[in-house]
């Protein structure tokens, strides 16, 4: 356990540090994002004496965690507002679209790598490879493109841009919210579904599940309660692992459909220089990624009773 935590921590470390470093490299002064481009070289120095950029990389970075151990994640150098507050308002925004894309990616992934696995070859499993073969060769912002002028454009089935609240109603929310969860849930279907597919058919191989078939029993029992199972623990370790390109896409899908969350705010303090933020946000996306990977681990044990008989 000691050990464990220790890694985590190291990984914790590691990451925001080469943030901080690539964050230095990136080009231009923070201070012309906020005085604007005619800041006289007098300005930018008051700016950075003020901010902390004049000091050394090494010790910036220092500081910052010492604060971050305090709970204290800083300020945004472009609107002055504390990162903790920035994060308030757009992280619910961006775990609402990654939620709901990846729940529709379930959803539609799991019965159709099933069906697919059963009737392979069929024309439905001939059909699904083809299109989750383009799914998967699509850049997820021409996916955006795409879906927002044919849906929302050219149909008017959905807002071209924009967001509301869950406050202002479920409707009106979803309105807004689904046509890019869908566009992020679109390349997790397809690889979710070849997946489980390539796992199924294997699985579907295996003695005990034919000895069920000449048992006699149900298509359904044999693929749902005996198949299945054994052939999730992949699909269960890329659906935690999915989190990571879920928020690089929304980077690109919040700012393709003018949604206020977290991967925008990223975008605009990138381009910024803002590494107050920079840091911040992929430190919180570090952290999203040991909770999973650990709520993966615990999942195994749960759905394995072989590890728990191993770890006894």
């Amino acid at each position: 356990m000691g050990s464990r935590l220790l890694h985590i921590v190291l990984v914790l470390v590691l990451v925001s540090f080469s943030t901080a470093l690539l964050v230095d490299f990136i080009p231009g002064e923070p201070a012309f994002a906020v005085i604007g481009e005619s800041a006289t070289p007098d300005q930018v120095a008051e700016f950075n004496r003020q901010t902390g950029l004049d000091r050394p990389l090494l010790e910036r970075y220092g500081a910052w965690i010492g604060n971050v151990v305090t709970g204290d994640l800083g300020s945004s150098f472009r609107t002055r507002e504390t990162v903790t507050d920035a994060l308030a308002t757009r992280l619910p925004v961006t775990l609402e679209l990654m939620v709901l894309a990846l729940g529709m990616a379930l959803v539609v992934a799991v019965p159709l790598g099933v069906y697919t696995a059963w009737r392979r070859r069929g024309p439905l499993d001939q059909t699904t490879t083809f299109v989750t073969s383009l799914v998967i060769a699509t850049p997820v912002f021409v996916l955006g493109l795409f879906l927002s002028y044919y849906l929302s454009v050219k149909l008017g089935l959905f807002p071209v841009t924009g967001y509301r609240k869950l406050s202002n109603g479920l409707g009106e929310n979803l309105q807004y919210i689904f046509l890019p969860a869908l566009t992020m849930a679109l390349p997790e279907i397809a690889v979710f579904t070849r997946l489980l597919r390539a796992d199924m058919v294997s699985t579907l191989q295996e003695d005990h599940i034919l000895a069920a078939r000449a048992a006699g029993l149900p298509s359904r029992t044999v693929l749902w309660k005996y198949a299945l199972k054994p052939s999730s623990f992949t699909l269960l370790t890329l659906a935690g692992l999915s989190v990571g390109r879920l928020l690089g896409g929304a980077v690109i899908i919040e700012r393709i459909f003018g949604l206020p969350g977290m991967g925008s705010y990223l975008f605009e303090s990138i381009s910024s220089k803002d590494f107050m933020v920079v840091q911040a946000v992929v430190l919180l996306i570090a952290v999203a990624y040991v909770l999973i990977n650990a709520l993966i681990d615990g999942l195994y044990h749960v759905l394995d009773p072989r590890l728990r008989t191993r770890k006894a």
